[in-house]
């Protein structure tokens, strides 16, 4: 398929372009994220960055188009962080409908929507407009997808912590910036009980504001190519599962 991202990539292409494109797969991705505070080393657009990052490889490998990301999302417990902007979900859905309209217009075949944020009333949303697109009748497949699912990968899900670190520095390396934390030898993380999930983490005193998992500052970078080597194929598997 291409070598180049911008092949793929909906926004950047012509009529022509597209129409070629679903000619040889007839296959559209979503990518969804957020405005959400990651700590001081990751951008506060991660979520949105990491799902349209491993959609363009995925369609570039696989075949099919990648819409722009829509970086409003839902819940998470994260919403009067600095520089995070969350929507709800009555005004969020509205626009993922009217997108999976207008691509059922367009005679797309199949839409993997593919969440960056993984909240609980992000994923109940998109899930729930896939069994509402399921009980339509219509005869264009979709499938709601979020990072958090694929299996397999030897991490857990968590929030800007040692799995969002690794895979954002594997799609934007000069993006994860480690350096901006304290050094683990002069802040060690104080955990209670070793809870890296715990309250103790909404204090904007703790070295680790905001960040829920594994302590980022241990990342290893020569973990980040075979995470998102392996999140790209559990991509592919689930677009291929779609469309038969």
């Amino acid at each position: 398929m291409s070598a180049d991202p911008a092949a793929v990539q909906f926004e950047l292409l012509l009529p022509s372009e597209i129409r070629a494109a679903l000619a040889q797969r007839s296959l559209v991705y979503l990518p969804l994220g957020t405005y959400e505070w990651h700590g001081e080393h990751l951008p506060v657009g991660l979520d949105g960055l990491t799902a349209h990052g491993l959609c363009l490889l995925a369609a570039q490998r696989g075949g099919g188009l990648v819409l722009p990301p829509l970086y409003y999302g839902t819940g998470g417990g994260h919403a009067e962080y600095p520089w995070t902007i969350m929507a709800g979900t009555d005004e969020i859905r509205p626009l993922l409908r009217q997108t999976l309209r207008r691509l059922a217009a367009f005679e797309a075949g199949a839409v993997v929507i593919l969440s960056g944020h993984f909240a609980g009333e992000q994923i109940e949303l998109i899930r729930g407009l896939e069994a509402e697109w399921a009980g339509s009748g219509d005869r264009m497949r979709v499938r709601a997808l979020a990072v958090s699912m694929a299996t397999g990968l030897g991490f857990a899900p968590d929030h800007a912590a040692r799995f969002e670190t690794t895979l954002l520095s594997a799609l934007w390396p000069d993006r994860a910036r480690i350096d901006l934390l304290p050094a683990l030898a002069e802040a060690p993380s104080i955990d209670p009980g070793g809870n890296e999930m715990g309250a103790q983490r909404h204090d904007p005193a703790h070295p680790l504001f905001g960040i829920f998992g594994p302590d980022p500052r241990r990342f290893d970078p020569a973990e980040a190519l075979p995470l998102r080597e392996a999140m790209v194929d559990w991509l592919l598997g689930e677009a291929g599962a779609l469309q038969g």
